[in-house]
């Protein structure tokens, strides 16, 4: 193709419609044919990114390979097209703003009042612009956070417009709505529809391409009613269901002619066939599983399963491929002790600790994988789920009473977890974490050798704490092995336990590479081992 299409992904009525699986299917139809595409999320709030944000205000906080915390959206985009995202494939308000002010103090400007519009638009097109530089991607797909009429969202929809009018034959616009049904009269409502893409056509931009969420099918007359009074060509209303998985969700957008519409919008030639066999292949193995294979899933953010989004999703790739349903149970880390731990976790074939920060909920992580460790469960540990897995081993096996992370108990007598030393100067919070994709040397004859079947792997981080090597002789001089080392800070960042069938903490975040179609090898092999015990 000669010039990059640009794809804008709006959302009306209400928020969690699902912009990023709309658009992330998309983006995989469009792949499926031969096109090189990438997805890109823009936020509206003020933050730089949401690596200082709660789970509980924003869900998972995803890290891309170049090192950037990013929306769990990134996180759909890799796992449906296969293809890593970095810094540019997310944009907050915080990052658009804080690059005009600085702009502004160097004098760039040259002395002029610098407005939403044009200043901060120019700076969003920009940003946009970026990932089709140069025509490495044939469809740049974005999708623009929170709903029609938000405030914050304004100087983004007003960008929409401006490349609309100016690059008109090389962009389109999907808006998402919800179609509520009312059970009362028993039919469906478009009202709020028609409110949503009125409230978008005031600021200016017409949608090319409606998409219903609704929890009903969606009746021709509904979609012939929505193309009058929307302004849209009837095939151009798409209607998208609730469906069992959102795996099925790029199926269902084929079927509905989504990629056609698409392409016949931006003046692209429908020749090329769309390729899902791997993609419906993967769907097999997912709805026709017929055993099931029970993992318990400890954490602190369990009331908001979005916080551990990429550890779920990689559950379900892991299982499916080993011809399983997932029965995942998420149990909240603060409900376990010592004395329950049988109780809440008898049952389950394996255990994961989930990562995370802070003391709360820490004590039931390190109950929950004693349990594990003294009853053979196979037993997966993340980043702090690791680092509760070594500290639980120097104090029921070296014997180190009080042994803990000087994250969460700066005055233990044992640090078995102390703050690396890079972080012990770093007074500034955000984006300063060990981040992104780093080296790791795997030592021969371990289970996670056999596992990944490489001497190097990479993998992404996000912490600022790790394994204190003073302790790593004593750990292994009583079985439990440091089998993955950075060879260039000497970081201990896999520790595995022979001497049971399945027990490896990783201070990585394999979750973060797992795909359909590529899933990752270290959940496949605990799935595996979990079945098998």
């Amino acid at each position: 193709m000669s010039d990059t299409k640009y794809i804008f992904v709006t959302g009306g009525v209400a928020s969690s419609l699902g912009k990023g699986i709309i658009s992330a299917s998309l983006g995989k139809l469009l792949q499926a044919r031969g096109y090189r595409v990438t997805n890109q999320k823009l936020d509206p709030y003020i933050n730089i990114d949401p690596g200082t944000l709660n789970p509980y205000e924003h869900g998972e906080c995803y890290v891309t390979v170049d090192g950037h915390e990013a929306d769990l959206d990134l996180g759909h985009y890799e796992r449906f097209l296969n293809v890593q995202t970095h810094k540019s494939n997310n944009i907050t308000s915080g990052r658009i703003y804080q690059n005009v002010i600085q702009r502004e103090r160097h004098g760039d400007f040259l002395g002029k009042t610098v407005q939403v519009i044009p200043h901060i638009t120019d700076e969003i097109i920009r940003n946009i612009k970026q990932l089709g530089t140069n025509n490495q991607f044939d469809f740049v797909i974005t999708e623009i956070g929170g709903t029609v009429g938000d405030i914050e969202s304004l100087p983004y929809i007003e960008s929409v417009r401006q490349m609309l009018w100016n690059m008109r034959k090389n962009c389109c616009c999907i808006h998402l709505t919800y179609v509520p049904y009312l059970a009362a009269t028993g039919e469906l409502k478009t009202k709020p529809t028609q409110h949503s893409v009125k409230e978008l056509q005031q600021e200016g931009v017409q949608p090319d391409i409606l998409v219903l969420r609704t929890e009903h099918p969606v009746t021709k007359e509904v979609r012939k009613k929505v193309a009058l009074f929307c302004n849209v060509d009837l095939d151009a209303v798409i209607e998208s269901a609730d469906v069992k998985t959102i795996y099925e969700v790029p199926i269902r957008m084929q079927k509905e002619g989504l990629d056609k519409v698409v392409l016949r919008k931006l003046g692209v030639p429908d020749d090329k066939p769309t390729d899902m066999k791997d993609w419906n292949a993967f769907l097999d193995k997912l709805n026709n599983a017929k055993e099931e294979v029970k993992i318990g899933l400890v954490g602190k953010y369990v009331k908001l399963p979005d916080a551990y989004k990429s550890i779920t999703e990689s559950l379900i790739h892991a299982s499916a491929y080993n011809n399983r349903k997932l029965n995942l149970k998420l149990i909240l880390s603060e409900d376990i002790t010592e004395e329950n731990s049988a109780k809440i976790l008898d049952g389950l074939d394996g255990i994961l600790i989930a990562p995370g920060f802070g003391e709360r909920g820490t004590e039931g992580k390190i109950s929950a994988v004693k349990f594990a460790r003294e009853n053979n469960i196979p037993c997966l540990g993340i980043c702090l789920g690791m680092q509760c897995m070594a500290i639980e081993f120097a104090r029921n096996v070296l014997g180190l009473k009080g042994a803990h992370s000087t994250e969460l108990d700066p005055s233990t007598p044992y640090k078995v977890i102390d703050i690396m030393e890079s972080q012990k100067t770093v007074l500034q919070k955000g984006g300063s974490m060990r981040l992104g994709a780093f080296n790791c040397e795997i030592k021969d004859g371990t289970l996670i050798k056999s596992i990944y079947g490489k001497d190097i792997i990479s993998e992404r981080h996000r912490h600022r704490f790790e394994f204190n090597n003073e302790y790593k002789a004593e750990f292994e001089a009583n079985g439990m092995i440091c089998s993955g080392i950075n060879p260039e800070t000497n970081l201990v960042e896999i520790i595995e336990l022979p001497q049971n069938k399945w027990f490896i903490g990783v201070q990585f975040h394999p979750e973060y590479s797992s795909t359909v179609l590529n899933p990752h090898p270290l959940f496949i092999n605990f799935v595996k081992a979990a079945i098998e015990k």
